[in-house]
């Protein structure tokens, strides 16, 4: 009797997962048009092309939560009911805003892959156990980074990025002991050139390209959440030291070899260079945050 009842729990787990792929595979059809336009907005823009790469990573995360069997539990009906709501009025908005005209229209697919998100995590609440649905909550989360950024959002945090840029900057150039006049917040009066932090030079598709990095990298080497915000939360500083390095590596260069290195290489299209020199101190921190939570490390103190 005891195999006979384990069979039936097996059962029971196996309809949850074969009734929410279907629905979930019905909700990708219904929100193909969307899915698709999104694709071709990533495609054609360089700041959004990271959201292709987003739900691979979320399965990809699936797969490795998916540790150990889960025995069947009852789903969250509230929590779906909730989410399907938001899901429902999210897509009401984007075809408000599509329709609108106006600033609103350039958000419609914001709002739109919005509702997509939270209608699948409402799906996955209503069919999944609760203990299925926790192990894949951080993964159906993470799906929230293919929602495009909102145009005022973006340049918001590319104002932030840009401006604390050229401040740390100037900081770097009063270390170097190189003659310096700031005339502006984002101008730099060098020796033969006047330097000007512009908004590409904010550096934030490289800022955001690494915050999701941190996400993925929290998610696999980390336990605790709020390692796994310090992680997240350092980027910002991180990509804000990283663009006053390269403003004061390319005022040096053209100081100190000519004015011309301003089109040189590093300026237009070194910006890879500085990524992955910004990539040392962020594994150095994730080294550090998975080493305390190693056993052996807890042993030595």
């Amino acid at each position: 009797m005891a195999i006979s009842s384990a069979i039936r729990l097996s059962d029971r787990t196996y309809l949850q997962l074969r009734a929410f792929a279907w629905v979930a595979a019905g909700l990708v059809v219904c929100f193909g048009p969307i899915l698709v336009q999104l694709g071709r907005f990533a495609i054609k823009t360089d700041f959004d092309s990271y959201l292709l790469l987003v739900p691979a990573i979320a399965v990809g995360m699936v797969f490795l939560a998916w540790k150990k069997d889960v025995g069947y539990s009852d789903p969250n009906r509230a929590l779906a009911a909730g989410l399907a709501i938001a899901g429902i009025a999210a897509l009401g908005f984007s075809w408000v805003a599509g329709n609108s005209g106006g600033a609103w229209t350039a958000n419609w697919l914001t709002l739109a892959t919005l509702s997509f998100v939270l209608l699948l995590a409402g799906v996955t609440a209503w069919f999944l156990g609760r203990q299925m649905l926790s192990r894949v909550s951080f993964p159906l989360g993470f799906l929230i980074c293919m929602v495009p950024l909102p145009a005022s959002l973006t340049a918001d945090f590319e104002y932030l990025l840009q401006h604390s840029s050229a401040s740390v900057a100037n900081v770097g150039f009063q270390v170097s002991d190189l003659p310096v006049f700031r005339p502006g917040d984002l101008e730099f009066q060098l020796p033969g050139i006047t330097l000007m932090v512009a908004p590409e030079c904010s550096g934030i598709q490289s800022t955001v390209a690494l915050f999701i990095v941190s996400l993925a990298a929290g998610y696999v080497f980390l336990r605790s959440p709020w390692k796994r915000a310090l992680l997240s939360l350092a980027v910002i500083p991180l990509g804000i030291l990283r663009n006053a390095v390269r403003i004061v590596t390319i005022g040096e260069l053209c100081v100190h070899i000519g004015p011309d290195m301003i089109n040189s290489y590093i300026h237009r299209k070194g910006g890879w260079i500085f990524f992955l020199v910004a990539l040392v101190p962020f594994l150095a921190l994730l080294l550090f945050f998975a080493q305390s939570e190693h056993p052996l490390s807890k042993g030595k103190n």
